[in-house]
């Protein structure tokens, strides 16, 4: 997960590819609700990992559930409609599916709760599902503003519950309200319980996965259109033992997107199909209606590139409002106007969706329409699209949408600020996407300086920074010189030709910071002054050189790189969007070198260091294959009298003079 201020996506051009998604946001908080209220143990498998369900898990455990984790597979022992905790404080986060069915279960089990989210969740209205519980006679107090979060829920006898007539519960607002209802009220259904629903009840599909989860845990909702539901007398939760959590079929939209926008062999989706319980799969019939090729089977679905440009909608978004965001997108590839109509939820949700996507849309040069319940966007034409930074909102569907925009025509890059957001139902997105498209040029920023001058330590953290990958070159003709040793070889022209049929099938993975040789972690070796020495002589090989050369340029991948080494400038990346070349002097390389060495116990002296380093710089400067030399283009950066993180702020400085985004 990229956790880094902004993200930079460049030009995309093709994808193609498999994608497996995350479980269900919507599913899984609504499962792991129903099996903490049910009798027994449910196995959950597939539950999605995000912000959402984590804070859901959290209250759970919390209110005394025991909630035991197997790899994937998740065992909740139910509450059984009983409360072991009496009163607990609860964070929510940005939840809507956690704040609002918890607001519910509690207000009817009896015990003493506070609820609060983050800022945002505090601007969300929950005050129609308050009203709704207050009419049964449940006590719950406004902590802020009336209206919203944060809550005090007050215990209530269930004998006490005004049950007689009807509930009404506005359903034009939040269709979270009405399943807040129909997961909790079961608690009380000593009779039948009447649900009224005042007003058009909007997002009807959420409702369908509720009704279809109460099913599988026991409670059989009998429904009279979308206006009147009743849970019946004598309804109890009951475990189904095992459930799957169906992948995110509002994720799944990107990537239905993605293969409607991008050319390529196409993009096969794994883990949701046609058949879903979800309504937001029915975001294909707006994808085919664009242009979008389709096909489907069990849990499956594979998109690719039909109708382009692809055709303008106008479609009535009521019964796909998380999923429609990614069609006011897709309109800027269309070949007319694309209206969006009944979207008024969009305005609460996680932040005012209409405005977010209509300033948004803007940026990349697109005109756009927008009013209380609907959004027109129109096309942007080759030659017309802007560079743009993207504010998310803190909100994770505005980052995965706009991520589309770089694959526009003009080969313009996108800028996403917080690309975390998207933890909330996806982690890991950005890294999914990335693994499937295609990009015609990938970022490169190349650090090479002699020894000790600190560019291994620059190039790791400006990598860190900027979300990039990482290669330390240096590392892998270490590598490659440990793996001489141990061959009993060394670094002789007799036997450079064996040396180099080392490098070329080295066995080499990176994972976490450790180097695995063959899954030995050589991490320590590598850093010894013998392997320095080593990996210096085995780069003067030119065999050797060529074997490397393609192992270091496969790690130029999505979203960009970081390479620090001998010739990345010049022989490996010569391309690259910027090179850096780190100097100091042999004096301060050695001071730097000699606090090093004696914090690990090293016994050394700075004079030797001193003489060491000049000796090196002065045969890796002078030899005849691949000189230690600045390439013509690189900025040179003497760091002799500067931190690591001046050095590091420098380089990203120059770093954003070339890249064509505007401050932000």
């Amino acid at each position: 997960m990229f956790t880094t201020p902004f993200l930079d996506i460049p030009p995309l051009g093709a994808a193609a590819g498999t994608v497996r998604l995350p479980g269900s946001k919507s599913i899984s908080n609504r499962v792991l609700l129903l099996a903490a209220l049910a009798s027994g143990t449910t196995t959950v498998h597939d539950l999605l990992d995000s912000d959402d369900t984590r804070v859901m898990l959290d209250a759970l455990a919390a209110l005394g559930c025991t909630v035991e984790r197997a790899g994937d597979i998740l065992r909740i022992e139910g509450l059984g409609g009983r409360l072991k905790t009496p009163s607990a404080s609860l964070f929510l986060g940005n939840a809507g599916t956690a704040m609002r069915p918890l607001t519910a279960a509690l207000a009817l089990l009896g015990g003493e709760f506070e609820l609060r989210g983050v800022p945002r969740m505090h601007e969300r209205p929950i005050g129609d599902l308050v009203d709704a519980l207050t009419q049964l006679g449940c006590r719950v107090d406004y902590l802020g503003n009336p209206g919203y979060p944060p809550l005090q829920i007050h215990p209530v006898a269930l004998d006490d519950l005004q049950l007689d007539g009807p509930i009404r519960v506005r359903g034009d607002v939040s269709s979270q309200f009405l399943t807040a209802l129909l997961l909790a009220l079961p608690l009380a259904a000593q009779r039948d319980i009447v649900i009224d629903v005042v007003g058009e009840l909007i997002s009807k599909p959420y409702i369908e996965i509720t009704l279809n989860l109460l099913a599988r845990f026991g409670i059989t909702v009998r429904r009279e259109g979308w206006q009147r539901f009743t849970i019946p007398a004598g309804s109890q939760y009951r475990s189904p033992g095992d459930i799957h959590v169906e992948a995110d079929a509002s994720s799944a939209s990107y990537f239905i997107a993605l293969g409607a926008i991008a050319e390529g062999t196409g993009i096969r989706i794994e883990g949701v199909g046609a058949e879903s319980i979800q309504g937001d799969i029915r975001f294909i019939d707006a994808a085919r209606r664009m242009g979008a090729r389709v096909d489907s089977g069990p849990n499956w679905l594979a998109i690719s590139r039909g109708a382009w440009p692809l055709r303008a909608i106008d479609l009535d978004a009521n019964h796909i409002p998380d999923a429609a965001m990614t069609l006011a997108v897709m309109a800027l590839y269309a070949d007319g106007p694309s209206t969006l109509r009944n979207i008024a939820s969009w305005r609460v949700k996680e932040t005012d969706r209409i405005d977010a996507m209509a300033n948004e849309l803007r940026k990349l040069g697109a005109t756009v329409e927008d009013g209380p319940d609907f959004i027109r966007v129109h096309p942007l034409p080759a030659g017309s699209w802007r560079p743009a930074s993207i504010k998310t909102y803190d909100d994770h569907r505005v980052a995965m949408c706009f991520s589309l925009a770089a694959f526009n025509p003009d080969g313009v890059a996108v800028r996403i600020l917080d690309p975390h957001c998207v933890a909330k139902t996806f982690p890991d997105y950005f890294e999914t996407l990335f693994s499937v498209a295609h990009a015609p040029e990938v970022p490169v920023i190349c650090i090479d300086g002699p020894t000790a001058s600190g560019k291994g330590t620059l190039t790791v953290e400006v990598a860190r920074r900027l979300g990039y990958h990482y290669l330390d070159s240096g590392t892998l003709y270490r590598v490659t010189g440990l793996a001489m040793r141990r061959a009993g070889l060394d670094a002789e022209p007799a036997h450079e030709a064996r040396i180099a049929d080392l490098a070329r099938a080295l066995p080499l993975v990176f994972n976490e910071g450790k180097v695995l040789l063959a899954g030995e972690d050589v991490s320590e070796d590598l850093r010894t002054e013998a392997a320095g020495m080593d990996a210096s002589r085995v780069s003067a090989l030119p065999a050797v050189r060529a074997a490397l050369l393609a192992l270091q340029r496969s790690f130029r991948r999505l979203p960009g790189l970081v390479a620090d080494g001998r010739d990345m400038g010049t022989v490996i990346f010569p391309d690259a969007g910027l090179k850096v070349y780190l100097t100091a002097s042999a004096a301060h390389r050695a001071e730097r070198r000699y606090k090093q060495l004696i914090s690990k116990g090293i016994s050394t002296t700075i004079d030797s260091l001193r003489a060491d380093l000049e000796a090196r710089d002065l045969r890796d400067s002078s030899r005849s294959v691949a000189p230690l030399k600045p390439a013509p283009d690189a900025r040179l950066l003497d760091n002799s009298h500067q931190t690591i993180e001046q050095s590091v702020v420098q380089v990203l400085a120059w770093w954003q003079e070339v890249q064509p985004f505007e401050s932000s």
